[in-house]
């Protein structure tokens, strides 16, 4: 039981901070590059894996799920954003209304991303 503690404190402080990154990473020019790849390989699990298990989905928060069930936690929702507020924050959140702030942060950020890593690549 120790282990899917450590995991899931694991997954709450990496996936966290990979948010934050995917969001933030586009402003410091050391870290830009990385934050292409992050929103790319997001992209990637939410659509290309989406395909599959439906638009969206998240392998970390897959796995993060399958930890907390090992741990008794039924009921999850769908968005890991809702999940981070309610867990860190203690804000509970209409599903909708955070998938729509999560979708326009990704945009938001990956146009961001996308203009400055061509505007200031290295040559």
């Amino acid at each position: 039981m120790l282990i899917y503690k450590i995991l899931d404190i694991f997954f709450v402080v990496f996936h966290t901070f990979l948010v934050l990154f995917n969001l933030f990473g586009w402003a410091y020019s050391k870290t830009r590059f990385w934050n292409l790849i992050t929103l790319i390989l997001t992209a990637i699990s939410w659509f290309g894996f989406g395909y599959f298990f439906g638009i969206g989905y998240c392998i970390l928060t897959d796995w993060h799920w399958q930890v907390l069930h090992k741990l008794g936690q039924l009921n999850l929702p769908d968005s890991y954003i809702q999940y981070l507020l309610n867990r860190l924050f203690g804000i509970n959140t209409n599903a909708q209304i955070v998938d729509v702030f999560t979708a326009v942060g990704f945009i938001i950020s990956s146009v961001l991303s996308i203009f400055l890593n061509i505007k200031y690549r290295k040559k």
